[in-house]
């Protein structure tokens, strides 16, 4: 089984339960206001490999990963490759390491449902809470990713919920309450990961000739993420 991938990280720290192997699948249909890999948008982008190749790689560095660690499937929007990703998880199942998806939650089909039955950590970046961000600031329903919450919670998969606090967008009391009440609503969400938005992704947008949606707005700082924090108790 092939798939394209954008790049591979050998051992990272902020994808998941303890240390891992990242893999930055290729494509993606949404266009985040936030995103920082604009780089990863493009279907036909990236390199063809096969399932085993990229297994290869990971079990080489499964020394690493000690109790918690594993892998994790990012993106782009990794469930657009459902297929490549349900080998690669076969694989890593057989040799008893731990899988994780970092996904938007916009894509829910059987064949996305044959990933899950094969995903230990699902780390689902749940934006905003309304629905017209979603639409102007995302390019998906807010519903779709409420369905996909659902069925995570009817299928007791372990979930932790991640948000980037934006200026004027998120950072304020009642969206961070509003996840709180998530957590309480869903058994399967485990943890709640207020992320800072950052701004190191211009390059990359100048590159590709693209605006950065975002540019002016200011980075959110490590005390304002604390602050909001303290809602989430």
């Amino acid at each position: 089984m092939t798939g394209r991938i954008h790049s591979f990280q050998s051992l990272g720290t902020a994808d998941g339960p303890g240390v891992r192997a990242v893999v930055f699948m290729q494509g993606c249909p949404l266009r985040c206001a936030c995103c920082h890999n604009p780089d990863t948008w493009d279907f036909n982008g990236g390199t063809e490999v096969t399932a085993e190749e990229v297994f290869t790689k990971i079990k080489r560095l499964k020394n690493y990963f000690g109790k918690d660690g594993g892998v994790t499937v990012s993106g782009g929007e990794p469930l657009m490759q459902p297929k490549f990703i349900k080998a690669l998880f076969m694989l890593c199942k057989t040799d008893g390491i731990t899988t994780a998806i970092d996904t938007s939650g916009c894509v829910l089909n059987d064949s996305v449902k044959e990933v899950l039955k094969l995903t230990d950590t699902v780390l689902l970046d749940y934006k905003y809470i309304t629905d017209e961000l979603y639409k102007t600031k995302v390019g998906c329903e807010k519903a779709k990713v409420d369905e996909f919450l659902e069925y995570l919670d009817s299928q007791n998969i372990n979930t932790w919920i991640r948000q980037v606090i934006i200026k004027d967008l998120n950072n304020n009391e009642a969206s961070v309450k509003a996840l709180k009440e998530l957590k309480e609503k869903y058994s399967c969400i485990k943890k709640i990961e207020l992320l800072p938005f950052k701004k190191l992704c211009i390059e990359k947008y100048e590159k590709l000739n693209l605006q950065f949606p975002l540019a002016e707005t200011k980075e959110t700082t490590k005390q304002e993420i604390e602050s909001l924090s303290e809602f989430l108790k």
